[in-house]
């Protein structure tokens, strides 16, 4: 089994239903883990693997998630939690003004025991005017997937699984893990 570590309890269930359709096993470790400001997700969740893997003796992967609304200069990107935890969707929606088209951008970052590999996934959509949706969390109830009339939030696991920033860069390890074999 491969350790997924996170303290959000949110994208656990969204990653072991994904892996359990797979029959892939996964173990959650929860834990928090400092990570580092930086300019873009890739560099911040690279960062935090090479930081656990001088004390995890086991292969894991871990991920990180930014929002990248275009009006705002890809603001607030990689410091879309920090972002979300200070302001909150409601700001966060009064900054906007017609522009309201929006990235997802997932990079999960695996660690076999010996290197790094990481996987991407992006979701096209558009911040809505207003929250909608009880499901997900963070910026889910503002974001509209391209080609959808829901949020993230107004959505199941299942249904967001099929489309997600997340899920796509999870879809490119499951097949890494497939092709190279599991651990």
């Amino acid at each position: 089994m491969i350790e997924f570590i996170s303290s959000n309890r949110h994208k656990f269930v969204e990653i072991k239903t994904r892996m359990d359709e797979c029959n892939l096993g996964i173990t959650w470790v929860r834990m928090k883990y400092e990570e580092i400001q930086a300019d873009t997700t890739e560099e911040i969740s690279l960062d935090s693997a090479k930081k656990l893997s001088s004390f995890r003796g086991k292969p894991f992967f871990l991920e990180d998630t930014g929002l990248y609304i275009t009006s705002l200069n890809g603001f607030p990107g990689p410091y879309s939690s920090y972002v979300s935890k200070k302001l909150g969707n409601q700001l966060v929606l009064k900054l906007l003004d017609d522009e309201r088209s929006a990235v997802f951008l997932t990079v999960l970052t695996y660690w076999d025991g010996r290197s790094f590999f990481q996987f991407s996934g992006k979701l096209e959509g558009e911040i809505s005017l207003v929250e909608r949706g009880k499901n997900g969390f963070g910026y889910d109830p503002i974001f509209i997937p391209k080609g959808k009339d829901l949020t993230l939030a107004e959505m199941t696991v299942e249904e967001k699984n099929e489309i997600s920033h997340r899920s796509r860069a999870l879809n490119k390890f499951i097949e890494f893990l497939r092709t190279n074999g599991m651990p």
